[in-house]
């Protein structure tokens, strides 16, 4: 397994829409973070960790982070370094 790829918990809603947007995670301490904004949503692949889905570019504490959502239906984040 990927040391890099952590999978993590995600409260998200769908909106009227359809679209589904994840407003919070639970990083692997166990730690929930709120996600302040969505800037962007595309296909894409982690280069770092591997794996692809789509790519939400979200804006927690000021910083942007990436948060994949995979076809199998998890989702994972690219561990920092």
């Amino acid at each position: 397994m990927n040391e890099d790829k952590i999978y993590v918990d995600v409260n998200a809603t769908f909106t009227k829409d359809g679209m589904l947007l994840p407003k919070s995670f639970v990083w692997e301490d166990g730690v929930e973070y709120e996600i302040s904004k969505v800037k962007d949503i595309r296909r894409a692949a982690s280069l770092k960790a591997g794996g692809a889905g789509m790519r939400y570019t979200c804006v927690v504490d000021g910083k942007e982070v990436y948060l994949f959502y995979e076809d199998n239906n998890m989702w994972f984040m690219e561990k920092s370094a």
